[in-house]
Formats: C-alpha cells, sequence, structure tokens
C-alpha cells in the first residue's frame, strides 16, 4: 500500500490526491512492473486524508472556500476570456478585439487547481459545473495537434506585436511562457482529474504533453521548420507538471522530457544579453549539473530546483544532487532573508549578489516564498532531512503567509521588510491588492493553502515522521499495522503538541518529532546568516505517557523506537521566549539591527500598535539581553488570533530626537497589514543614530518626502527614482525603478514633494530605457519642469544655455534660471510613439 501511495502522491508540494477508488485496481495492477523504479524514500500522507481542527489553519481552510476562490475565479475571468478567444477562433468568429497576453491563463489553471483540492475535500456540485464550463472553453481552444497558446493562435500576437512573446509559435522560448502556461494547465488537469473522476480535462494536457514532445524533441513540419526546438523554457514549470503527469498516467514518455528539458538547459541555448535576457536570469547559463549559487529570476529557479530534485528522486539521477546541495547552501548561506523570503532585488524579480538582502527595497515576491516551500518538502522526502523543512516552515509561516490578507481577499505581491506606510510598495498599491495585473501570487495561494494538511506527515514501512505540526487526526499504515494519529496543538502560537498513537495492535515502530532549529540555541533558521543574540536557558521536553523519555537525535527529529500500544501519548513542549536575532557583518543593510522572533514566527513593528506613530523611533543598544517581555494571544482581525508581544525599552526617539523609556510591541509579520495603512519593521537598529520619529518614502537620507506618478506599472514603484541609487546604465535591470508600461506613447507626469522648501541648484533625470534588452521603454520624446507656487503649477524658468536633455544612460540636468525655493516641482514627461517611458533615478542639488 506504501509503494502505490509513493506513485501516486502529485499534488503541489508533492502531497497531494491519489487515484480514484475506480483507478485503484488498475494502478495497484502496474505496481509490480514500476518497484525497480527510483522514488523518494519517504510518502507524505495525502492532504485529503488528514482532518485539520486547529484554531490556526483550520479558519484558513475556511476562508480558502468561502472567500478567496470564489474571489479569485471571478478575477480570473480576463483569463477565461483570453483561453474564450481561441475557442471563438477556431469557430470562426471574429477575433479582431483580442488582445495578447503572455501568462494570463496560466493564472486561471492555478485556480482551478486550487478549487479541484477544495473538492476532493469536499464536493460542490454548483462549483464543479462551474469549472466543467471552464474546461469545454479550454478544450475548445486547442488546436487539433494539441498546441494551446491563445495570443498565437488568433493572431493577436501579430496584430498587436507584444516583445514577450515573439510573433509566432515557439519562437521565443526564453519569455512566451507557452510552456510554464502548460505545466499550470497539466497540474489543474491531474488535481481535477483526481478530485472528479473527470478526465476531460487530462486529456487536453496529455495531447498538449505529446505535442510538445514531438516538437521539442522529435521534429515537427508544422512548427520551427520541421526542426526540433531542443531549448528549455525560459520559465521554468512544465518540468516538474511532467513528472506529476507521469506519475498519475504511468506514462514514462512525461518522466523522460522532464528530464530531457533539465537535461538540455545551458546546454543546447544560453542567452548572452542582460538583465531579463540574460542566461542567468532563466537559470541558462551553465548546464544545470554545473550550477553552484542560486541566480536569476526566483520563481523560475525554485521551481526548476524542485523539478530537479523530482527527477533525482523520480528518475533515480543521483548526478542531480551535488548542484541541489551546492545551490542549497549558497541560499541560506548567502541569499535568503529572515522570513525565509527569496528575490531580493526589484527589475529581476531574483537574486542579487551575496549578502545583498535590502529592506524597504527588498523585492521577496510571494510566489518565490511558496517556491521556497516546495523545493525545500521534496529535499525533506529526498534526504529525511529536518533542516530542509525548517527552512520551508518560516517561508510558510512568515513570507508565504503575509502574501494574503487574514480576511483571504487582498493580496502582497512585493513583501518588504520594512515601510514607512505611505509609499505605494506594493505594485502601485499602499496596502494589499485585491488582484494583479501579474496574478501569479494570488493564483498560488489560492492552490497552497488546501493542501498544507498534506506536508503534516510522512512515512515510510518503519518509520513516521511530524514534520509539520497543527491540531489533525489522520491515519497511517506503518508495519503492516494501520495507526491511527491524533494530534493536538495551538502551534505555532504556543509549542505544546500532544500526538496520540492508537495502533490497532501493539506494534513497534519508530516516531520522529521535528525539533526546529530555532528551538535550539544557535540560530532561528540553518545557515551561516543568521544567529540568536540572547541566550535562553529553556530546554526541549519530550515525554511519553507522562515520564520523559530518553532518545536519539538524528538529523534534527527526536526519534522514539518502542512498542507502541492503543492510547499512546507524546508530548513534545517546544519552548517559545522571544529571541534576538542578528545577521552577519556582511549583510550590508542589516548592520547594526537586530529582529526579533518567537518560534517559528518572525516579529513585526507596526505602527497601529504602537500609538500609530511611526515604528523608526525604537532602537536597541543591548540586545545581549532584554526584559520585561510579555506575550499574548488575542484577537487580531477577521476571526483570527495571533500572539503579541510586548518588549520594554529605555530608547526611544521623540519628536525632538530624543532618547526615553517605552514600550514597543510586536506581531508576527505575517499578520501585517491587516488593519490599515501604516509603518512597519522587521530590522530595528541597535544606535540612537539610526532611530528617528518621522519616515518618508525614500528614507531619512532622501530629500524626497513622497513622490507620485499618473501612472505606474504594477511591478515597478516609485520609490526607486528617489532612492539616491545611481545606475550603471539606462538599461540597468538591478536597482528599483519606475515606468509608465503597458501606457505606450502617453504623456505622463510625476510630482515630487521635497520634505522642505528649499533652494534649488540643479535637477536632473536618469532615463530608463530598455531597447536594447528588447523592452519597449524608452527615454521620452521630450520632457519639462513645473514648479508649486502659490497653489498653483507654474513653468520652471529654465537657464538661458540649458536644455531638456534625453541622452540615455546619463543625467540630464537643468538649472533654474532665476533663484528658486520650492518644496514641490512636477516633471512633465512626452513619450515616443509606440513606446512606454521610464526613470531610474531623480537627482537634486541644493543651494547651501
Amino acid at each position: 500500500m506504501l509503494e502505490i501511495r509513493k506513485l501516486l502522491f502529485t499534488g503541489l508540494v508533492i502531497g497531494g490526491c491519489g487515484l480514484l477508488a475506480s483507478q485503484f485496481a488498475s494502478a495497484e495492477s502496474s505496481i509490480a512492473k514500476e518497484q525497480a523504479r527510483a522514488d523518494y524514500p519517504l510518502a507524505p500522507i495525502e492532504f485529503h486524508e488528514v482532518t485539520l481542527n486547529d484554531d490556526f489553519w483550520l479558519p484558513r481552510l475556511k476562508i480558502q472556500r468561502e472567500v478567496l476562490v470564489p474571489h479569485s475565479l471571478k478575477e480570473a475571468q480576463v483569463g477565461i476570456d483570453h483561453v474564450l478567444a481561441a475557442a471563438k477562433f477556431h469557430m470562426g468568429q471574429d477575433v479582431s478585439y483580442h488582445h495578447p497576453h503572455p501568462f494570463v491563463d496560466s493564472d486561471l489553471y492555478k485556480v482551478m487547481e486550487g478549487v479541484a483540492y477544495l473538492l476532493k475535500l469536499k464536493r460542490d456540485p454548483k462549483l464543479e459545473r462551474q469549472m466543467d464550463k471552464i474546461i469545454k472553453i479550454i478544450e475548445a481552444a486547442q488546436r487539433d495537434d494539441g498546441y494551446l497558446y491563445p495570443s498565437h493562435i488568433t493572431g493577436a500576437s501579430q496584430r498587436h506585436p507584444h516583445g514577450g512573446m515573439g510573433n509566432r509559435e515557439y519562437s521565443y522560448v526564453d519569455h512566451s511562457h507557452e510552456l510554464y502556461n502548460m505545466g499550470h494547465l497539466y497540474e489543474a488537469a491531474i488535481a481535477y482529474y483526481q478530485a472528479t473522476g473527470k478526465g476531460s480535462l487530462l486529456k487536453v494536457a496529455e495531447k498538449n504533453a505529446k505535442h510538445i514532445n514531438k516538437v521539442f524533441f522529435i521534429g515537427d513540419e508544422n512548427y520551427n521548420d520541421g526542426k526540433p526546438v531542443n531549448q528549455a523554457p525560459g520559465h521554468e514549470e512544465i518540468e516538474l507538471a511532467l513528472v506529476k503527469l507521469s506519475r498519475v498516467t504511468g506514462n514514462k514518455l512525461y518522466l523522460d522530457m522532464a528530464k530531457q528539458f533539465i537535461d538540455i538547459r545551458g546546454v543546447t541555448y544560453r542567452p548572452t544579453g542582460g538583465g531579463t535576457t540574460s542566461g542567468e536570469y532563466g537559470q541558462q547559463h551553465l548546464p544545470v549539473r554545473e550550477q553552484t549559487e542560486a541566480v536569476g529570476h526566483a520563481v523560475r529557479a525554485t521551481y526548476l530546483y524542485a523539478a530537479m530534485a523530482d527527477v533525482s528522486a523520480i528518475a533515480g539521477d543521483k548526478t542531480l544532487i551535488p548542484a541541489l546541495d551546492s545551490i542549497w547552501s549558497d541560499i541560506v548561506n548567502t541569499r535568503m532573508g529572515i522570513t525565509g523570503s527569496l528575490g531580493a532585488v526589484h527589475g529581476i524579480e531574483g537574486f542579487g549578489p551575496q549578502y545583498d538582502l535590502p529592506n524597504k527595497e527588498a523585492y521577496n515576491e510571494t510566489c518565490s516564498a511558496i517556491g521556497n516551500v516546495l523545493v525545500n518538502y521534496r529535499m525533506f522526502l529526498l534526504k529525511k532531512d529536518a533542516r530542509y523543512l525548517d527552512v520551508a516552515e518560516v517561508s510558510l509561516y512568515n513570507n508565504s503567509l503575509a502574501g494574503v490578507s487574514l480576511k483571504g481577499d487582498t493580496f502582497f505581491y512585493v513583501n518588504p521588510l520594512a515601510t514607512d506606510g505611505h509609499y505605494a510598495f506594493n505594485h502601485g498599491h499602499k496596502t494589499r491588492a485585491a488582484w494583479f495585473g501579474t496574478a501569479c501570487c494570488p493564483s498560488n495561494i489560492a492552490r497552497l493553502v488546501p493542501q498544507f494538511s498534506g506536508m503534516m506527515y510522512a512515512n515510510d514501512d518503519q518509520n513516521l515522521y511530524l514534520t509539520f505540526y497543527a491540531g489533525s487526526q489522520t491515519d497511517a499504515v506503518i508495519n503492516g499495522t494501520n495507526v491511527s494519529l491524533e494530534q493536538t496543538t495551538q502551534y505555532p502560537l504556543d509549542g505544546n503538541v500532544k500526538l496520540e498513537v492508537s495502533p490497532e495492535k501493539q506494534t513497534k515502530f519508530s516516531i520522529h518529532m521535528r525539533i526546529p532549529t530555532w528551538a535550539g540555541n544557535k540560530q532561528f533558521v540553518p545557515g551561516e546568516l543568521y544567529s540568536f543574540a540572547n541566550h535562553s536557558s529553556d530546554q526541549v521536553v519530550l515525554t511519553v505517557n507522562g515520564s520523559p523519555v530518553d532518545y536519539a537525535t538524528e538529523k534534527g527529529f527526536a526519534v522514539i523506537d518502542r512498542e507502541w500500544e492503543s492510547g499512546d501519548v507524546v508530548e513534545l513542549n517546544l519552548p517559545m521566549p522571544v529571541r534576538s536575532n542578528k545577521t552577519i557583518d556582511l549583510v550590508a543593510a542589516n548592520r547594526d539591527r537586530v529582529a526579533f522572533t518567537r518560534g517559528p514566527l518572525v516579529m513585526c513593528a507596526e505602527e497601529i500598535d504602537n500609538d500609530d506613530r511611526s515604528v523608526n523611533r525604537f532602537f536597541f543598544d543591548d540586545i545581549s539581553t532584554f526584559a520585561n517581555t510579555s506575550a499574548k494571544v488575542k484577537r487580531i482581525a477577521d476571526g483570527h488570533d495571533t500572539v503579541f508581544v510586548e518588549l520594554a525599552t529605555d530608547e526611544v526617539i521623540d519628536d525632538d530626537g530624543n532618547a526615553k523609556s517605552g514600550n514597543v510591541t510586536l506581531i508576527p509579520y505575517y499578520a501585517w497589514n491587516n488593519r490599515g495603512v501604516g509603518s512597519m519593521t522587521v530590522w530595528m537598529p541597535e544606535k540612537q543614530s539610526m532611530a528617528y520619529p518621522e519616515e518618508t518614502p525614500m528614507g531619512k537620507d532622501s530629500p524626497f518626502k513622497r513622490i507620485d506618478a499618473s501612472h505606474t506599472w504594477q511591478l515597478d514603484g516609485v520609490i526607486g527614482i528617489g532612492d539616491g541609487r545611481v545606475p550603471s546604465h539606462s538599461d540597468d535591470h538591478s536597482i528599483p525603478r519606475w515606468t509608465s508600461w503597458p501606457e505606450k506613447g502617453k504623456s505622463q507626469w510625476i510630482e515630487c514633494e521635497l520634505k522642505k522648501a528649499r533652494e534649488i541648484e540643479s535637477i536632473s533625470l536618469y532615463f530608463y530605457d530598455d531597447r536594447p534588452s528588447g523592452g519597449e521603454c524608452a527615454v521620452p520624446k521630450s520632457w519639462s519642469l513645473e514648479v508649486h507656487e502659490g497653489g498653483k503649477w507654474k513653468p520652471f524658468d529654465l537657464y538661458i544655455t540649458d536644455a531638456y536633455g534625453t541622452k540615455a544612460s546619463q543625467f540630464n540636468l537643468v538649472h533654474p534660471g532665476t533663484p528658486l525655493v520650492t518644496k514641490k516641482f512636477r516633471i512633465n514627461l512626452e513619450a515616443q510613439r509606440d513606446f512606454a517611458m521610464g526613470l531610474l533615478e531623480v537627482d537634486v542639488k541644493f543651494v547651501d
């Protein structure tokens, strides 16, 4: 039975659904043929076999069904319309209205996958009928040969050229997302088939997979002049989806395809551009087995690493493990935020240089945190090592859960570790957004939460592993005996975990209870980046039936090996004192700063809990010890309880800049921005000189109080143009920027307000222009300035020999013709036809 389950689990994090009972017999009959095949040494107990009964995850599952999924389906209508256009095209209808989009249909597929998991937990005829209607549209949209990419099918990509998809099928595999979209279709098809037994969408998936195999590895006369494309996709996803497709269908072709895509990455094709067109961006700079560092787009990277783990385990390719080990070490030692965040750098949405871990400017996409969970859970299944679960847990409870509000209908795409609450840091929003034009993060949350219970237990024939703690019930077959399990805990708000073990008969086996890294005295999370700054004398306590028990520790697990009888109770007490954390000095952003954690939760200070005033006024000049700490669990919002921590400190800056005594209240990072907009910080200063009572969007060293724009693309923000970071060239993707994409050919304005009125010496603009790397932002056709005087905007008096230059890769500087004292000025920009505009920096010099 265990071998059957290992062959069939196929969910998002590998722990998804098995086949329906009607298919079970045929699956069992094929097991003998599969016995010699390699696999993960552990099999998770699948999510639909675990019943949650806790106060942390169960409310989230309820919100998932009642709020998040219906909301997501409504917002996914744009994806339905996109696919519908292809269906109408096949029926001969006019689709000239259809505009291209590289990946909007993938968001629809992810939401559908999340729906399927809810249907697996509880059938819903109305929701099922809605899904069936969408599936019929998808069926009608697919070409007879299996191709399914609406933008090319309808010809929209040629009527409205889009630099991100090419002008014909598979002509721009780097960025078209043709294979990425199909990977998410496969995952949705598998989940829906397993939830309902309906195979129509699975047939669409298999038809497409066989088409892709022919086009990419054999050759199809209708594509690429009949020659095999033989190129790995720019955005990884199809690889891990193909593994799942192979599992559920039993067709080894799909597993071979996944391995082949991994094998040719960085071999048959290597991009040579910069930024988003570089080899590093899509992990194509080297063959995967030669890669040792995490580089490029963080979501792409984690999906690749997850697929590498799958292929290593399931195809038995152990040559991938050294690369996975090196990359994992690089991430946890040099490139991971304390919240488990990955991809700190704007522009490429990815990994920057080692130790580049900013706070306010951090990107930390929600999807990359989910990807961090995917990779580390697979690595645990592969190696039975709890350190991977420790990383996954930190990423799950902090960055991943921060991506969705407690109410379940608004989301974060970007997850900074500090904000003043006024700057629109979240893709043009000052708070969580109801949806995004690029909606990968909300749709990823829609399919993650229902499956969490499928990551809580894993076993082989002789061992049971408790991996994540939550109040729950399940059954497992261990040593040939059915064992009922009931877990009682308020984790992660409390560290007491009780497990009642009830085998049908007295049975000998081992229970492995995870002892998290944070429960020790060294560090919060594995790796070299973070360490505890204060000591705790609290000890982990483990008992069986109320008596202390001797246990061995293996790879982060307390192992209890004994004869188990019905009603035996294991109790684990994990102390949760508040701990202060430091980073290594190589992380410049956090030198002389401290962060606080409690259990697996990263804590943060939010304005609403601290007299509705800036949280940047607090500092801690001695963190080796701190007293007068209290932690209380109480209601925060929308039916959710969380832990509030209060720290006493003698270091608070008042409005006059003087230090005085006071208290700071902290809440878990996942819970911030649920009660209004305000300042927030994770890393707090140790020096009085670093604390200040007033915050501005660009920071205390910036002259700007705020910057607003007529339009800002959701992936960019105005903070970049006032943060003082000097670009290396106009196509610099390594620093934050403002762009007006996709508003091509349209005039724009940017209003800049200084902290106080000052005499202006000069104003200079550094334009963003990504045409060299294939983008569609260009220097403006022209620009001009206005100043705010007497409540009105008036023309800037330009110095007689100056001109409004539009040069790329340099500052374009102007001076006032007469002495000018102002607090606000406006930049008016006229775009070139067919191009959007962008700014990397606005530099203002003042008369001393």
